[in-house]
Order: structure tokens, then C-alpha cells, then sequence
């Protein structure tokens, strides 16, 4: 459900911003003013699209990885590897999550220039994203130590707990 609806909020954002640059780009060949707000909700969505899906990329494993030592044959190698980088995952998600939460709270007089939205609400989708982030790497941690390490994708093999 929580992945459906972070997915949601991603799909929306990259909509939006495909529209906001169709508009940008509509601009330059009709005799408009220009409208400045445009770019810069381009620029919000685009934060917006990369923060809120960081952590549905935990969980699916569709993240940026070396998979390197999932061609280890110690399955011990690969179990302890796969937790303590998800271990690490969440601790960085946590204390990204933490920053952007001081963002959120000491931001709150600031407003963007163009829309003079606040700038809370600019932090508060990676705010979301860092804390899914940090919540699915120990979970991972956790299910990783537990049940071991699954199959690489491709494969049919199990590996052995």
C-alpha cells in the first residue's frame, strides 16, 4: 500500500514536470511573457520524483549496487554483506531523514521566489522518502539475517540459509 502510494506521488510529480517543460517550451515560440514559476515547480517536482521513490528502490532492490558479492559461493559472505549494506542504507536514510526534518523546521519563515510557496513544503517529500528509506533498509537488515539473502534475479536457485 505505502509503495503504491509513494509510486503515486513520484508518477504525479514526473507528470507535472513533464507538462511544466511542454509549457517552457510553448513559451519560447508564442508571444507570452514568460511565466518563472514554471521553472522552478520543474525544479521542485524533479527533487520530488528522486526522494520519494528511494525507498519503494530499497525494497525492490532496484537501486544503483556493485552486485559483485552476490557471485560470492560463501553464502555467510553474501548474508553478512547484503545485511550490514542494508544496515548502513538505513542509518544514512535515518540521518538524511533527521536533516531534512531541521530543514523543514528551521525553513519555515523561507518562501521560493516565483510560486512564494513555503519552503517546508519543498522539503517535506524528501523528508518521506529518507524516512521510507531508513524504515526499509532495517527492515531488509532484519529479513537478510533472518531468512539469508535471495536468488539473484534471473536465477532459480536458492540460496541455503
Amino acid at each position: 500500500m505505502i509503495t503504491k502510494v509513494e509510486l503515486g506521488l513520484a508518477a504525479t510529480a514526473l507528470a507535472v514536470l513533464f507538462l511544466l517543460v511542454l509549457v517552457q517550451a510553448a513559451q519560447r515560440y508564442l508571444p507570452v511573457g514568460g511565466w518563472s514559476w514554471t521553472g522552478e515547480l520543474a525544479r521542485f517536482c524533479l527533487v520530488w520524483v528522486t526522494f520519494t521513490v528511494a525507498g519503494v528502490l530499497v525494497t525492490t532492490d532496484s537501486h544503483i549496487a556493485l552486485q559483485l558479492v552476490d557471485n560470492v559461493k560463501n553464502p555467510k559472505v553474501v548474508r553478512f554483506v547484503r545485511v550490514l549494506a542494508s544496515a548502513i542504507v538505513a542509518v544514512i536514510g535515518a540521518g538524511f531523514a533527521a536533516e531534512a526534518w531541521e530543514l523543514m523546521s528551521s525553513q519555515g519563515q523561507l518562501k521560493s521566489p516565483s510560486l512564494r510557496m513555503p519552503l517546508t513544503f519543498l522539503y517535506l517529500f524528501p523528508f518521506l522518502g529518507f524516512l521510507s528509506t531508513a524504515v526499509r533498509g532495517a527492515v531488509a537488515a532484519v529479513v537478510f539475517a533472518v531468512r539469508g539473502v535471495p536468488a539473484p534475479v534471473g536465477t532459480t536457485e536458492v540460496r541455503p540459509a
